[in-house]
């Protein structure tokens, strides 16, 4: 058996890069307290949800990996308690800026970087003006505790990304995620359309699936997001094992035996019957394959 305890926090915006960073490391104190070994922490934690509106002086906010105010300190949590967190951050590297993430293992050390594939643009969540495309490809991150997957929010509605990350892996995915209401109409609730989509990469990759969203009401001018929470765990058949309320700051946790998941992945034979000479037309975006 090779059990594994997973948590995801949740957190509002505290005011401040460095309460911010206090907030997150409290709530990875209580995680590791439950047992916890790999921890999730919401996406871009370190400051408000800046996309909301396109602005300039928001690209101060972007910083290099090696001076990163999180990324340092959570080197040293993740060495002192043992844990593997993954930490988002805003990354500046020359004249480009992503939307990224630092896998920081349970020996302190930064496995590497992963850059958010799939960027958004619409009203409140105008990412397009701060973040360049991924250019890492997918990855997946051989823990101490497990190999992991991770997308950032927009990632998480493709189910391309999911499938790729377990192709190469992966025995669990995890989320971090910044998704609210939509500034421009109050009236739509995405919460449990969000949700489905990243049950679904669960139950048809044979996966858990934590993700871990921001709570609280941010404003930027004319612009509002309430933050809707919910983060959540779910178990390799889709099925919710934990849950988080729209509002509450909290941490969740649920221990899975990744040998037992392995032998059920087996069993089902989703992998083994996989046709990949069937689905060229994938890589395609008009749905025509050109010769």
């Amino acid at each position: 058996m090779r059990k594994v305890k997973v948590a995801a926090t949740q957190m509002g915006d505290q005011g401040c890069v460095e309460d911010n960073i206090k907030k997150a490391e409290e709530l990875v104190r209580a995680a590791a307290s439950k047992g916890a070994q790999i921890i999730q922490i919401q996406e871009l934690f370190e400051s408000p949800y800046f996309c909301q509106k396109e602005k300039a002086d928001y690209y101060s906010y972007a910083t290099e990996l090696e001076k990163n105010k999180a990324v340092n300190h959570f080197k040293k949590i993740a060495k002192e308690l043992e844990v593997v967190l993954p930490i988002s951050f805003y990354e500046k590297k020359n004249n480009a800026r992503y939307n990224s993430l630092a896998v920081i293992d349970a020996d302190g050390e930064v496995l590497g970087v992963y850059r958010k594939s799939h960027i958004p643009d619409g009203p409140g969540y105008e990412e397009k003006f701060y973040f360049n495309p991924g250019d890492t490809g997918f990855k997946v991150w051989d823990t101490r505790y497990g190999k992991i997957g991770i997308g950032v929010c927009w990632d998480q509605w493709y189910p391309e990304a999911a499938r790729c990350m377990v192709l190469m892996g992966a025995e669990i995915l995890f989320y971090p995620t910044a998704i609210g209401s939509e500034p421009h109409d109050s009236t739509i609730d995405s919460k449990d359309h969000w949700q489905t989509c990243m049950l679904g990469h669960a139950a048809s990759n044979l996966v858990p699936v934590i993700a871990s969203n921001r709570i609280g009401v941010e404003e930027d001018e004319d612009s509002k997001i309430t933050f809707y929470g919910s983060s959540f765990i779910a178990g390799p058949e889709g099925n919710k094992m934990e849950e988080a309320g729209r509002t509450e700051e909290t941490v969740l946790v649920a221990e899975f035996d990744l040998d037992a998941l392995d032998h059920q992945r087996i069993e089902w034979g989703i992998f083994r019957d996989r046709r990949p000479d069937l689905y060229k037309i994938i890589t395609s975006y008009d749905g025509e394959l050109t010769v």
